[in-house]
């Protein structure tokens, strides 16, 4: 097999690393590999930070190991290779009336991410994590292959596991049924923070999710876009374009004015009195996906995405946290609120019952102050931060955050005592050390 040596970097392209990578096309080839040179598996790169980057190591691209091996039609069980995306399951199994339980919010990440990140979506507080909806995954390890299932102690430790207990060949998948092709979705203005989490904790659509204004300040602080969605029967409308951003945004596109410009607008978009429209799955599920590159519109320097989840309890903390972001001017059109339930399903899973924001930041000088104060804060009210995202935690942060990382550390270590499967995430927050 051939290693190639590449410079590549996480989506949200501040932590970038050199090293050298592999692609094999078949799982005889990933056996070999993973024989002669344990190393982590890496997807598409869609975690935003260091999460699946190797510096001055080797790593497995998955990327061509992305086969639909079979799909049980009366049962919906899906099995496929690691490296499928979930936007190809959405576009291939979809009209068949199958969906994953569980989509991110884009269909670039692959299966093998989806489960070593264990993903939530704009359904986790019915659906819970991607984690729990997998029946069985086969482990490539160095004394060969090990099919795991949710019975066994390894399972906890690989969903949500960050790739650290070997690279994923195969899943299979349980999935639901869809009452139609399309996606029925109900707009709606939400004037502030207080109107936002009641209608939240208040909603019986299946899917909700929030555009947060993250400019706004005073009387209007929070206020943003609630939507809900069902699936449904009709004509599926045509999806929108693909547009390709071409080139690194200059430092000036998300200058404070025009951002509190841009998202005023946005929020008028919808009519006060609200709207439903019918929409493709894809644009409901993956709206960015089809702005291809739309990382690029943070310029050369890239831009970090902060995610926290806090306890229900917890209002006042996001409003302080909001609040925080909205006086800075650091803030880009980009936030996200979503209600979320209990249900994870590994050690190191980032959801847990509250409400989770995300914010992204372009990666100015001030950023990172403004980021590990949010961290802080999330710490103190009992949250945590989601580690797919994270550029600035520290390690002395995690254990209160993800409170059984000592026991999947020590699985982890008993499986790979070398510490082959470590990526630069692992190392910078010390995920791995007793």
């Amino acid at each position: 097999m051939t290693w190639k040596t590449v410079e590549y970097a996480g989506w949200g392209r501040f932590y970038r690393a050199k090293g050298e990578l592999a692609r094999p096309e078949r799982a005889s080839t990933l056996d070999q590999l993973v024989r002669e040179t344990p190393c982590p598996a890496i997807g598409r790169r869609r975690s935003y930070a260091d999460g699946c980057l190797n510096t001055d190591g080797r790593a497995i691209d998955t990327a061509r190991l992305d086969r639909i091996l079979s799909l049980d039609e009366e049962e919906g069980i899906l099995e496929v290779e690691a490296g499928c995306q979930l936007g190809e399951i959405v576009r291939l199994i979809g009209p068949k009336g199958w969906l994953p339980m569980v989509l991110p919010g884009t269909g670039f990440a692959t299966v093998g991410g989806a489960i070593g990140m264990d993903v939530h979506g704009k359904n986790h507080h019915h659906a819970g994590s991607f984690g729990q909806h997998v029946e069985a995954m086969t482990l490539h390890l160095p004394e060969g292959r090990r099919k795991v299932t949710p019975a066994d102690k390894l399972f906890g430790a690989t969903v949500g596991g960050m790739g650290q207990t070997g690279p994923i060949g195969t899943a299979r998948l349980r999935m639901q049924r869809t009452k139609g092709p399309v996606m029925m979705v109900t707009e709606r203005r939400v004037p502030n923070l207080d109107t936002y989490l009641e209608l939240f904790d208040n909603s019986e659509a299946t899917y909700t999710v929030g555009w947060i204004d993250a400019t706004a300040t005073g009387a209007s602080l929070g206020r943003g876009i609630l939507e809900e969605g069902e699936t449904g029967a009709g004509l599926v409308p045509p999806a929108k374009r693909g547009r390709r951003i071409p080139i690194d945004a200059p430092h000036f596109a998300l200058s404070g004015p025009i951002v509190r410009g841009f998202n005023a607008t946005y929020f008028r978009r919808i009519p006060e009195r609200g709207r439903t429209v019918v929409k493709p799955l894809e644009d409901f599920f993956f709206p960015l996906d089809k702005i291809h590159e739309w990382n690029r519109l943070y310029g050369k320097r890239g831009f970090h995405q902060f995610q926290c989840v806090v306890p229900l309890s917890a209002r006042e903390v996001l409003r302080d946290m909001l609040k925080a972001v909205g006086e800075s001017g650091l803030a880009s059109p980009l936030a996200v609120l979503k209600r979320m339930g209990p249900g994870r399903g590994g050690m190191m899973s980032f959801p847990t019952d509250g409400y989770t924001l995300a914010i992204d930041f372009p990666a100015r000088d001030e950023a990172p102050a403004m980021i590990r104060r949010l961290i802080a804060m999330a710490v103190e009210a009992g949250g945590r931060v989601y580690l797919a995202k994270d550029a600035f935690a520290q390690p002395e942060q995690v254990d209160a955050m993800y409170p059984e990382r000592e026991t999947w550390a020590g699985i982890c270590n008993n499986l790979d005592p070398d510490g082959a499967y470590a990526t630069d995430l692992v190392r910078r927050l010390n995920l791995r050390n007793l």
